[in-house]
């Protein structure tokens, strides 16, 4: 594993696109790109853990109310590739319709004919009263993609597109941005690390995670995941987890995985990474009371079947750091926010 500061890694790296993000209740994090020709905007939520853009189709018959629709005969630069895509998440919602390629442009970079999925259905979990975006767009790599096509990060790079092989996230309830081809320097501290990792998913070492001055998890996998609220392992390990936190329990009425932790006690949590220590506050550790007047309040780790993966480190982390992706040096960069 190399550590180096994210400072001394980069080269011109005043040299980005900006793309600001909307805040939707510290779960999700949405921007604007468009697509075709003419160009049309679309809300997207931004996700590392997939690799695959999708939008809602305008022949969508299932739960696209709401959503600003692609309408691939309107677009000049649009194509059908007569192929078919079912996509699923980790929370269960899915997606099926139709491939295209067309062109995709965020904040001012150009991705020629660059696949995407054209929806004919959306399950509940992607309808606009849950789903703020209209659409979503993966940020991992090629090899995990269901299309089997690049993604749009990776063809702005192949295309030469942007002037580093470099994107980053800034996450809050206000000042929020994803940077492409580079880093903003405004919004970071100097000092970082670097982590190499497994090629597919943005998958690093995890030193530790912490509760309090107690080592509750030591050194395991993590995906780091934008598209992800929580910080999700297997049962066995957040079992363990809350072991070093008084008062935590279970709440299985509450959601499969769920925990409570007492709202006048909430502990302190850190994750480690290469080295480095990264506090979580308690702010972005409690998702808030269970409901208006309970002394109990819902928290940011939670249980589910992830095999192999050993964790997800979701936004209830990533808020506390700025996040760097190098997809030529395959390593992700922590920075404390500036």
């Amino acid at each position: 594993m190399s550590v180096e500061p994210i400072a001394t890694s980069r080269k011109r790296a005043d040299e980005f696109a900006s793309n600001p993000l909307v805040d939707f209740e510290s779960s999700l994090w949405y921007g604007t790109i468009s697509v075709g020709t003419p160009p049309v905007e679309y809300k997207i939520d931004f996700d590392t853990g997939s690799s695959d853009l999708f939008l809602p189709g305008s022949n969508c018959k299932k739960n696209c109310d709401g959503h600003t629709l692609y309408d691939s005969s309107k677009s000049e630069t649009s194509k059908a590739l007569e192929k078919d895509f079912t996509l699923q998440y980790g929370d269960g919602s899915t997606v099926n319709g139709l491939q295209f390629t067309d062109t995709v442009i965020i904040a001012g970079v150009t991705a020629e004919t660059q696949t995407l999925g054209s929806a004919k259905e959306y399950s509940e979990g992607f309808s606009s009263k849950r789903f703020p975006a209209d659409g979503l767009m993966g940020m991992g790599y090629e090899s995990i993609s269901s299309y089997g096509a690049s993604p749009v990060f990776q063809s702005f790079v192949s295309q030469k597109k942007v002037s580093k092989p470099v994107f980053a996230f800034k996450l809050a309830k206000e000042g929020s941005e994803l940077t492409l081809g580079g880093l903003n320097t405004k919004l970071y501290k100097v000092h970082g690390v670097l982590n190499n990792h497994r090629q597919g998913y943005w998958m690093v070492e995890m030193d530790s995670m912490s509760a309090g001055n107690e080592t509750a998890i030591k050194k395991s996998a993590a995906i780091i995941d934008t598209g992800t609220t929580l910080i999700i392992g297997e049962p066995s390990k957040v079992a363990e987890f809350y072991k070093a936190i008084p008062e935590a329990k279970e709440a299985s009425t509450l959601g499969a995985g769920i925990y409570t932790v007492p709202c006048k006690s909430i502990p302190e949590i850190s994750l480690t990474f290469a080295g480095k220590t990264f506090p979580v506050t308690k702010e972005t550790f409690s998702l808030g009371a269970v409901e208006e007047g309970s002394e109990d309040c819902v928290a940011g780790v939670a249980s589910a079947e992830v095999g192999s993966i050993g964790w997800i480190v979701g936004d209830v982390f990533l808020q506390n750091v700025y996040t760097a992706f190098d997809l030529e040096g395959n390593r992700v960069g922590f920075a404390e926010l500036a």
